[in-house]
């Protein structure tokens, strides 16, 4: 398995707590917190990682290298901002599987990946979502489904348990084909969202620990989740 861990970002809501460091490298108990997803993706079996890479990226191009555990790292450098979908785009330049995993590199999401990636062939899609339960979705706005497909992203402001957009993606290296987009394009608001209805994501439903460490009370939280007993 390969994936994409989306590690560019210039992590502006955590200036006041983590300066001067890409969002990834934050230490979170200890450890970048980029070191805590890499672990999770090893554990699964993972070969091959690309790093999306852009602000201040010598800081995780030097600490990690080319090797991680079992994993093979390489980079995909953004010389200038590209968003997530410019960024999903030009690493997708050095993978060679039929299905790419995605993830934001600020975001922790305990996930099945075996699970999801059987999920998403026994469907036949092209796009495959995990679908975060949580009991409010006020912060992050709710999917709306219909079986296994998710038909509408609803906005923020909504009170109450359901399922959200856990950030976490498998798809096809083709998925951009076809579309027309600018070199620098939100993978989110520009593609995924206005063209839910002609992309059908599939929605793998998951309920594991989930955390974005984005804002600076989920990484003061962070430090107590993954804290080492």
């Amino acid at each position: 398995m390969e994936a994409i861990v989306l590690a560019g970002g210039l992590g502006t809501r955590l200036r006041a707590v983590v300066s001067d460091l890409p969002k990834p490298m934050a230490p979170v108990a200890g450890r970048p917190f980029l070191a805590i997803l890499l672990d999770q993706l090893d554990q699964a079996g993972f070969e091959h990682v690309v790093l999306s890479v852009g602000y201040r990226r010598e800081a995780i191009m030097e600490h990690f290298g080319d090797r991680y555990g079992r994993l093979a790292l390489s980079y995909a450098v953004e010389t200038h901002p590209l968003g997530t979908g410019g960024a999903i785009r030009l690493a997708l330049e050095q993978t060679q599987a039929p299905e790419l995993f995605v993830l934001n590199g600020d975001t922790y999401l305990a996930l099945d990946y075996s699970a999801m990636l059987a999920h998403h062939r026994r469907h036949g899609a092209r796009l495959t979502l995990a679908a975060q339960q949580v009991a409010d979705t006020h912060r992050y706005g709710a999917l709306a489904l219909q079986g296994d497909r998710v038909i509408d992203f609803l906005e923020k402001g909504r009170s109450g348990p359901g399922l959200i957009n856990g950030g976490t993606y498998l798809l096809e290296p083709g998925l951009f084909d076809d579309q027309a987009l600018p070199e620098a394009f939100s993978f989110e608001t520009d593609l995924l969202m206005p063209k839910v209805a002609e992309l059908a994501p599939l929605a793998f439903i998951t309920e594991g620990r989930f955390i974005d460490i984005g804002v600076p009370e989920d990484y003061a939280r962070a430090q107590t989740l993954f804290a080492t007993p």
